[in-house]
């Protein structure tokens, strides 16, 4: 076995950088102009719900530009939407960063708490309006907000289907858990059957139908449809893996592919990157593949012209999603030297006690 202690020396960009060298994923990134106004909607929500607390908290999570990613991931959004992903997806990471301490590691817990915000999932729909109120668990009444600005006035098989994948996405953090206690021995194919719902991307993916006003019909999102939305899932997977594993070292996780690979087999740190780069490219050039094929479907489905120009949007998302993944890893400090040594030697982010009765306490 390959020892998967994190490597000594900082981590530039410049390794990062070089990483992305063995990366062939030939779509054109955008990214919406809106951003800068996201950007301080989405502090502004994180303050009011007291998830930021402190001034040295906003700082901290002002650098890792999280919404950069949503500007990536959506480039043609405006306004609300944009802020609504802008929220959502610092939803995301920072109930990510709960479990890289010991929380993690309690498989029982994270169940609980899991089980918590699910629930939330299917309350009835509430009038409610206005900015969400702090209360005793901040991260269930910004899931609570999320949930609600989501699914006004979409369609009941969009919320469907979106609620679906949001309740996958979470209960995949109990199965994370028990891989980080128990260790189990996982295929590359095993391990991504889970980690396909842990890295979120069906719910973007779902959010960009929401975007573009439309919601393609359940028969599409099968098939090839299908397949491509796995597919986008797959590469933001491996990018991710990519990208992130040296703060995943130093934190002590084992959520990741490249780490599965150094744990199973003999491979160096960067023989496993290489590897893992290998099997993105690969899924990038199925993808193109079945896109091209796609027309030929819509001809056997006798597609208007209306969903053939949906369609077209939908395969343009997914492409955005998987290079704007790419192109806001190389921006994003999260990955870079001062990423990894906000998780290293035990320290955890700021505002990763969201779930403890006593959260500390602090000026500034």
């Amino acid at each position: 076995m390959s020892d998967t202690t994190a490597p000594s020396g900082p981590i530039q960009r410049d390794i990062l950088a070089e990483r992305t060298t063995l990366l062939s994923i030939p779509f054109q990134g955008r990214s919406s102009p809106h951003t800068d106004r996201s950007r301080r909607h989405t502090l502004q929500w994180l303050r009011d719900l007291e998830i930021l607390r402190f001034d040295r908290d906003v700082e901290e999570y002002d650098a890792l530009r999280l919404e950069r990613l949503m500007a990536f991931f959506y480039p043609r959004a405006t306004g609300p939407d944009l802020d609504l992903a802008a929220d959502f997806n610092a939803w995301f990471f920072i109930f990510d960063d709960q479990f890289d301490g010991p929380l993690g590691r309690r498989p029982d817990d994270v169940e609980r708490e899991v089980d918590t915000l699910v629930s939330i999932l299917y309350e009835p729909p509430s009038p409610r309006g206005g900015a969400p109120n702090p209360s005793d668990n901040p991260l269930a009444e910004g899931f609570r907000d999320i949930w609600t600005r989501s699914a006004a006035g979409t369609p009941t098989v969009w919320q469907h289907r979106f609620r679906d994948h949001w309740r996958d996405y979470l209960r995949a953090y109990h199965w994370e858990s028990l891989n980080r206690t128990r260790r189990p021995a996982m295929t590359l194919g095993t391990f991504l059957r889970g980690r396909r719902d842990s890295i979120g991307v069906q719910p973007c993916l779902d959010f960009a139908e929401r975007c573009g006003g439309y919601t393609l019909p359940e028969m599409l999102h099968s098939g090839a449809l299908a397949e491509m939305r796995e597919i986008t899932g797959d590469v933001v997977i491996f990018v991710n893996d990519i990208m992130s594993v040296d703060k995943e070292l130093a934190a002590g996780d084992v959520n990741n592919s490249v780490i599965l690979l150094l744990d199973t087999t003999d491979h160096t740190l960067n023989g496993a990157v290489e590897l893992i780069a290998r099997a993105a490219n690969a899924r990038v050039k199925r993808f193109q593949l079945l896109a091209d094929r796609l027309p030929a479907v819509l001809d056997a489905y006798d597609a208007a012209p209306e969903l053939r120009a949906q369609v077209e949007d939908y395969v343009r998302a997914m492409r955005h999603v998987m290079r704007g993944n790419l192109d806001w890893s190389l921006e994003t400090a999260r990955y870079r030297a001062s990423g990894v040594a906000a998780v290293s030697g035990g320290r955890q982010r700021p505002w990763s006690d969201l779930f403890s009765a006593d959260r500390g306490r602090g000026g500034g």
